[in-house]
C-alpha cells in the first residue's frame, strides 16, 4: 500500500503550523543569535582572541548554529505531538490505516525541517559578523540533519512520555539546554582541566558540535568519525524506542 499521501499530509501540517506562526517560531531565534554573536563575539571575543586557529567569533559560530538547530528541532514534535495527544486528534491517526513508522517519520520531518530552517536563519545572521568560509560543506550538512533528526526523535518520545504540559518543558530546561551549552559551543574542551575533559567527553552533543565545526572551519576537539557513529547509534536506538512506545500504545492509548 501507497503511504505517500499519508506522510505527506503530516509533514504538511507540521510545516504549516509553525511557518503559520513565525514570529514565535523563526523570529526569536534570529534575534537571541544576534545577541549571542553581539555580547560573545565582538565585546567579548576580542579579548579572548583565537581558539585553535580560529577567531573568537568563527570559532563560536558553529556552535551556535547547531545549538539552534537541536532545541527547535526538539521544540518543534514535542509541542506538536503532545498537543495532538491533548486535543484527542491522536485517536485519527491511530484508528487509520497508517503504520506507526509513517506517523513517526512524518512528525520528525517536520521537526527536521524546522531545525534546518532556523539552522539557515542562524547561519544567515552569522554572515553579519563573520566571513567563514566552509571547508567541508559534506560533513556540515550531513551531520545537521542527523542531528536534527536524533533531537526530533527525542521530542517525540518526550511528547509520548508526557503527561502535561510542563512534562514537555522538564527535558529541555534541566537536560537539553546544560548539555548544549556544555558541548563546547563557547570554548575548547581542551581549555578545561583533565578532570573537565573527560567528563565532557561524556556529552554527546560535544561531538556533534564539534563534528559541524569542523564541516564549517576545519577545526574539531573530537574524533569525526567517532562523532557520526555515535550520533548514528542514538538515532537508531531512539527510533527504535519510538516505536516500540507507539506499538504498546504507552502514553497514548491510557
Amino acid at each position: 500500500m501507497n503511504y505517500s499521501i499519508a506522510f505527506r499530509t503530516i509533514v504538511t501540517k507540521e510545516i504549516f503550523r509553525f511557518v503559520r506562526i513565525w514570529p514565535q517560531t523563526l523570529l526569536p531565534p534570529a534575534i537571541t543569535t544576534a545577541l549571542y554573536f553581539l555580547i560573545f563575539g565582538k565585546l567579548i571575543g576580542g579579548r579572548i582572541g583565537e581558539i585553535n586557529g580560529a577567531t573568537y567569533m568563527d570559532y563560536i559560530v558553529p556552535g551556535i548554529i547547531l545549538m539552534s538547530v537541536i532545541s527547535h528541532s526538539y521544540a518543534n514534535v514535542v509541542s506538536s505531538f503532545y498537543s495532538t495527544k491533548f486535543q484527542r486528534n491522536i485517536e485519527e491517526l491511530l484508528v487509520a490505516p497508517v503504520p506507526n513508522w509513517v506517523i513517526l517519520s512524518g512528525y520528525v520531518s517536520g521537526g527536521i525541517i524546522r531545525g534546518l530552517l532556523v539552522g539557515t536563519v542562524v547561519a544567515l545572521i552569522s554572515l553579519l559578523f563573520s566571513d567563514i568560509e566552509v571547508k567541508n560543506p559534506y560533513v556540515a550538512l550531513s551531520i545537521m540533519i542527523l542531528t536534527a533528526t536524533l533531537f526530533s526523535l527525542a521530542g517525540f518520545i518526550n511528547a509520548v512520555l508526557a503527561e502535561s504540559f510542563d512534562d514537555i518543558s522538564i527535558i529541555p530546561n534541566f537536560i537539553l539546554t546544560p548539555l548544549s551549552y556544555l558541548g563546547g559551543v563557547f570554548y575548547s574542551v581542551k581549555m578545561l582541566p583533565d578532570i573537565w575533559q573527560s567528563i565532557s567527553l561524556g556529552n554527546p552533543i560535544l561531538y556533534m558540535i564539534n563534528a559541524f565545526r569542523y564541516g564549517l572551519i576545519g577545526v574539531t576537539d573530537v574524533d569525526i568519525q567517532l562523532a557520526f557513529i555515535m550520533t548514528i547509534a542514538f538515532i537508531l536506538v531512539l527510533t527504535l524506542l519510538s516505536l516500540y512506545l507507539l506499538y504498546k500504545g504507552i502514553g497514548i492509548k491510557n
